[in-house]
């Protein structure tokens, strides 16, 4: 009987695996999502803006339980004590009122009401699918591509500063203490996405394991075009 060997295909290089990781990020990131596009142009309408608040908000909400889940698949007190840190940041602690309560107050300074938006009772269909399909990835999902998942925030950065730009240019009527979020995840996703693209790397030893993690790195871009679409759509229909 002859053997067969099967050929497998030989893991990327560390620097070619993080230049794939990071192509995904900038080409299928949803700052190019045409509702995005629209709200850096300044043309949005505050209704459409107060839309987007309300549905983005639904994922806000989620951020620190994906990110539990994930710490639970983490085997050491340091990787743990490290994500942790993610959900105070979304959560707050003594002295830091955390990123929950600022997109609260984001929604206040646009004119919404608080009660409203913890009541969800504004979120889209296709906003509560495509948040539960992302918890659920990290529920279900290895800690490496959960982990890589997140590396949608390689591009975060820019994207806040853009964002603050955009709505101190063409929104004033929106009150400048709500954009505290965006000034606060500027830093917050420099960091966060550098020990996560560490991790990752050094997690993804290989070829399929890297081919996994840039899947799921794919699929969470797809998961906040998906959000965009639902939000888009549903102005569109409003139109009619």
């Amino acid at each position: 009987m002859t053997v067969v060997e099967v050929e497998t295909e030989r893991p990327w290089s560390r620097s070619e695996f993080e230049e794939r990781l990071r192509a995904v990020a900038e080409q299928r990131y949803h700052d190019r999502h045409p509702f995005n596009v629209r709200m850096h142009e300044g043309t949005l309408s505050p209704a459409e803006v107060r839309r987007w608040i309300t549905n983005r908000f639904h994922y806000q909400q989620h951020i620190p339980v994906k990110d539990a889940l994930i710490t639970a698949k983490l085997e050491t007190p340091e990787l743990r004590r490290m994500w942790i840190r993610r959900i105070e940041d979304h959560d707050g602690r003594e002295g830091d009122e955390g990123g929950i309560e600022r997109w609260l107050r984001l929604g206040e300074a646009a004119g919404l009401d608080r009660t409203g938006l913890l009541s969800g009772s504004g979120v889209l269909p296709g906003v509560r699918l495509a948040v539960e399909g992302y918890v659920n990835f990290c529920r279900l999902r290895p800690a490496l591509e959960a982990v890589a998942a997140s590396l949608t925030e390689l591009s975060a950065p820019d994207l806040m500063r853009r964002r603050i730009d955009a709505f101190e240019r063409h929104y004033p009527w929106i009150e400048a203490e709500g954009l505290a979020y965006f000034r606060a995840r500027v830093s917050q996703g420099r960091r966060d996405s550098g020990e996560a693209m560490g991790l990752v790397l050094r997690w993804a030893r290989d070829r399929a394991g890297q081919e996994r993690a840039v899947a799921a790195l794919a699929f969470k871009c797809d998961v906040l075009w998906t959000l965009l679409d639902a939000v888009d759509h549903a102005g569109a229909e409003g139109l009619r």
